[in-house]
């Protein structure tokens, strides 16, 4: 492993500055943590309140991610009043957490790491800690002591697992207390501590102590290959199978909430999914509790003789399923003592020899640290075989971990999920006007979102928009010419392998060509049809297919138009296409209600704002037939509504959203007006 500190940059940083770069350069490597998890401190002098000088510690603060680790992350406690607990016998997790809120000297600050005691009873200046991948594999496994001794010599204390707390903080300090002059302390199914003089010290320590464990790993015979059970399908191939089974896949792990899937066919999945020890070392358990916590105690294995029989592995996950949460109930059963409610027995890890890996998530973030925490995994149980053979913890420490109250108790501090968490959305037409907005306004209530358009480059910028004020990840962008079966066809591949399938379909693109019916073109009116009637067929086909494969509902809302119910004179192209644009809706919601699936219109009218279809040309044209400047137009059509108002794009988003969202349950085959109020159009 590469020692990454750089003297020339942190020499004239100061000591919490030291720690926050010591912190970044251990977050950055993939093999040294996993998401949110390792923790680092030091113990300096600083003022408090009253301007006095006394002992502090920094400390990495809860929920905290060590690569973008900042200053102000580092809460800090009054050491003279920590270390007293060290003579205690017993301490219990609510009454250190409370006791640790007691010496914090800034009440404004994060809640200090939960290994906070731990760092503290190491009597060091400077403390590192990490869940290498290396390391773990020496740990997890059943020659844990022996190894380790060979490793590391008796330059390393050894102590036996325990969950994070005062128990397993106080037994460190004894380890330490008794043998000063160690370089480090290996956590069994844990990780590693390693400490110095300087944050420095500790990190070149923690390197060195790293890249040994992996020295001796890559001396190991690689036991995890072992000949390879099954060759992995062609990339194309499998994509297809993945594509084709992942709307199953995600109907059946959100039987209680919904989950956002992500497939993964990365070389080292599909090599660990292929080996003959594949199936009996995913079954045996996670390689830490940090692990554990994104992706439950084992994964669903899939066993299909043949994976590229789609309706035999659907077949093989239904049963997979149910065999799952039944098996996690009986072990939740067997451990629970009645104080906890049973969490989602459902996997948050699906294996599919031959095709890849599937990960779940509340949203895409979730899956993708879900995936992420899997390879370490996979690369913990590369190191462990290849020294002796894989353990974890048992499932007794494993229900501990999964519901340990300050874990559980986290959960109860993160802000309610918004309006569509866990749900995918896909808005054509999307890069700007109507599509644009409804695109942003669904994103800002937690949807992922599908951006397509004929303007490739701007449904990218709409996307980029998104993803900036939402977070990464959170959309997409495609281009996709609704009238283009092949297109259309091409990105529900794509959203069925992303994010697993779809719940919010807005059916928006559309054009409007004007001209008397006697003076118009047949390519004219063929090119409305085309984008105003068979786009719209194509885009909710595909969405039909999918939602019903999830058996979870979803909802379709199609962007219509005043001119349904009250066509206009040179609007004939428009008006018609539209009209049977509505009519499509209505047969879906005649076809599809007994599915949960939903489908709705809502009839905008004069909506200039972005607006791709408000072309130059059209606004002269009714600016001409009106009578008015083309400076009056939206006047013109403000003033024509009984509100006297400016319909925008927004008050268009928010039916929308209404009608994509629970607020309309039981609404269906309905068609609601934004215009403002015209009389023309008034249902009759």
């Amino acid at each position: 492993m590469k020692n990454l500190w750089s003297d020339s940059e942190a020499q004239s940083l100061d000591e919490l500055d030291k720690l926050v770069y010591m912190s970044r350069l251990i977050g950055a490597d993939p093999s040294l943590v996993v998401w949110g998890g390792g923790n680092t401190s030091i113990k300096v002098t600083e003022k408090d309140f009253l301007g006095r000088d006394v002992e502090v510690m920094r400390i990495k603060g809860s929920g905290s991610d060590l690569k973008s680790m900042e200053r102000w992350q580092f809460p800090r406690l009054e050491l003279e009043k920590v270390l007293p607990v060290f003579e205690r016998e017993q301490m219990s997790d609510e009454g250190m957490v409370e006791y640790l809120d007691r010496c914090v000297l800034d009440p404004n600050s994060p809640r200090p790491s939960i290994e906070t005691l731990l760092h503290a009873f190491l009597p060091f200046h400077s403390v590192a800690h990490s869940h290498a991948d290396a390391v773990v594999g020496l740990t997890n496994n059943k020659d844990a002591d022996d190894i380790l001794k060979r490793v590391y010599g008796d330059n390393i204390g050894i102590v036996e697992y325990l969950r994070p707390g005062f128990q397993l903080s106080r037994l460190v300090g004894l380890a330490v207390k008794e043998a000063p002059r160690l370089d480090g302390v290996v956590l069994l199914n844990h990780g590693l501590f390693t400490w110095g003089n300087d944050a420095k010290e500790a990190y070149d320590r923690h390197i060195d102590l790293v890249t040994k464990a992996e020295e001796f790993a890559a001396s190991g015979d690689g036991k995890l290959s072992g000949g390879r059970q099954r060759n992995p399908l062609a990339p194309d191939r499998r994509r297809e199978i993945a594509a084709a089974v992942a709307p199953t896949l995600r109907g059946l792990v959100s039987q209680q909430r919904r989950s956002v899937l992500r497939y993964d066919d990365a070389e080292d999945v599909l090599e660990f999914i292929g080996s003959e020890e594949g199936q009996r070392l995913s079954a045996i358990g996670p390689a830490t509790p940090d692990h554990l916590i994104h992706t439950k105690r084992r994964p669903l294995w899939l066993e299909v003789s043949d994976p590229e029989n789609v309706d035999a592995v659907k077949e093989a996950m239904r049963q997979g399923m149910t065999g799952y949460a039944e098996e996690y109930a009986a072990w939740y059963q067997q451990h629970t003592t009645g104080d906890d409610s049973m969490l989602d027995p459902y996997p948050r890890v699906i294996l599919l020899p031959g095709v890849g890996m599937w990960t779940t998530g509340r949203d895409s973030r979730a899956s993708l640290i879900t995936d992420d925490i899997y390879h370490h995994t996979i690369n913990v149980l590369r190191t462990a075989q290849s020294v002796s053979d894989y353990t974890s913890l048992t499932p007794k420490d494993a229900y501990d971990a999964e519901y340990w109250p300050l874990e559980l108790y986290k959960l109860t501090l993160a802000p309610p999920e918004k309006e569509l968490a866990r749900q995918v959305a896909l808005v054509t037409g999307a890069a700007s006007g109507i599509g644009k907005v409804i695109a942003e306004r669904l994103a800002s209530e937690g949807a992922h979102i599908i951006v397509t358009d004929l303007d490739a480059e701007g449904a990218q910028d709409v996307a980029a928009g998104i993803n900036r004020s939402n977070g990464a990840e959170r959309a997409a962008a495609f281009p996709m010419n609704v009238a283009d079966p092949a297109q259309v066809s091409e990105v529900f591949r794509y959203l069925r392998r992303t994010y697993g399938g779809l719940d919010i379909l807005v059916s928006n693109a559309g054009i409007a060509p004007v001209g008397a019916i006697d003076e118009l073109s047949l390519a004219d009116w063929q090119r409305s049809l085309d984008i105003n009637t068979t786009g719209h067929f194509l885009v909710s086909a595909e969405a039909v297919r999918l939602m019903k494969e999830q058996g979870i509902g979803g909802s379709l809302v199609f962007i219509g138009t005043k001119n349904v119910p009250a066509p206009g004179a040179e609007f004939g192209a428009y008006s018609v296409a539209k009209a049977a644009e509505v009519q499509l809706a209505r047969v879906l919601a005649l076809e599809t209600g007994q599915y949960g699936i939903r489908v709705n219109v809502v009839n905008p009218d004069a909506i200039f704002q972005g607006s791709q279809l408000w072309s130059q040309e059209l606004r002269e044209e009714r600016a001409s037939a009106h009578g008015v400047t083309v400076e009056g137009l939206e006047d013109f059509y403000r003033q024509r509504n009984l509100l006297k108002v400016r319909v925008l794009a927004e008050d268009v988003a928010e039916t929308v959203l209404f009608l994509a969202s629970s607020r309309s349950a039981k609404t269906t085959g309905a068609m609601i007006p934004v215009d403002g109020g015209v009389r023309e159009a008034f249902p009759r």
